[in-house]
């Protein structure tokens, strides 16, 4: 019995749990901007993209999966593939290398992406499939769906389950940084990975008043496409937590101590939201100084501006007085 083949009393569960899931999206206004995509998720079974997946225990993970030979277990799996949280598809020495995104911040960003019929979409980590299977159903047309991650493993089991759940977007295995040239012009990109700067490739690839979605830092950023060579955007109100882009040389800058922050910075999320922005050209404390002495700022106040080979994030304004270079 194959995920996608479940027995009666399990199609009933992952029914009953699918309506649960989007009723709790629905209460948390994530596609408030786009209603529409209430019914793409009522229609897209997330548990087929998910046939295994990885929960945290006290001594590591535990492997739950749809062909489990105990019944209990295999409600388990259904239960848990529709719940709102994060799922740890793949692991590589104990490490997270993929997963399944939370579904209601999957429906924030694709609200956020802002997509109209017929247009070209290009999604930055292939992960479960599950994002370009919603991305398919909303446009209608496979073929205005292009998604592609650099793992051949993930982008073979990503179309197996795209095609296992009735999709067949493009799937394409390379580094995501450097886009999809051979399918562009987009009119949006959507990343679902960390990203320390916004490839050059994508603005190229990109319509001139398009749009890209992409975490940064531990936020979204969703930047206008001009032309080629430059965009600009603000962060969204959420804070986003990514596995990072992999692929390419993007060497991480060494971490500082947070030892001299006082208390309240170093467990407030948006002074260490500032501190993932900055790093690299403030220390801590400068950081520091500055998040006080602003207020606090809540993400909306920041922003990213690309200008031909130069990138910036800001705060309030992109051209200062607080700009920060980009790597």
């Amino acid at each position: 019995m194959g995920a996608h083949a479940l027995d009666k009393d399990l199609e009933a569960v992952a029914a009953s749990a699918r309506a649960a899931l989007v009723q709790e999206i629905d209460a948390s206004g994530a596609w408030a901007a786009d209603p529409v995509w209430r019914e793409v998720f009522a229609a897209v079974p997330r548990h087929v993209f998910v046939p295994y997946y990885y929960i945290g225990t006290v001594d590591g993970y535990e492997r739950l999966w749809g062909e489990d030979p105990d019944p209990r277990a295999r409600e388990r799996w259904v239960r848990g593939a529709y719940a709102d949280t994060p799922l740890a598809t793949r692991l590589r020495d104990g490490e997270l290398v993929s997963s399944s995104s939370q579904p209601s911040l999957m429906a924030l960003m694709l609200a956020e992406l802002q997509v109209a019929d017929g247009n070209r979409v290009l999604e930055i980590g292939a992960g479960s499939g599950y994002n370009a299977a919603l991305l398919a159903h909303r446009l209608g047309d496979d073929d205005l769906v292009t998604t592609v991650d650099l793992e051949p493993e993930i982008t073979e089991s990503a179309r197996r389950h795209l095609a296992a759940a009735g999709y067949h977007p493009v799937v394409v295995t390379r580094d995501g940084a450097r886009g999809v040239p051979e399918r562009a012009p987009f009119d949006r990109i959507i990343a679902t990975c960390t990203m320390s700067s916004v490839p050059h490739a994508w603005l190229a690839q990109c319509r001139p008043g398009g749009r890209i979605l992409t975490p940064l830092a531990t936020g979204l950023v969703a930047l206008t496409v001009q032309d080629a060579a430059h965009a600009e955007g603000r962060f969204l109100h959420t804070p986003a937590y990514f596995v990072p882009l992999r692929g390419g040389v993007r060497p991480e800058p060494e971490r500082a101590s947070l030892g001299a922050v006082p208390l309240r910075g170093r467990q407030h999320e948006l002074f260490r939201f500032l501190l993932a922005l900055t790093r690299g050209s403030l220390d801590p404390l400068e950081a520091y100084a500055l998040w006080e002495g602003e207020g606090h700022p809540r993400r909306e106040r920041y922003g990213v501006t690309v200008a031909g080979e130069h990138q910036w994030a800001w705060l309030d304004e992109p051209e200062g007085p607080y700009t920060w270079s980009l790597r």
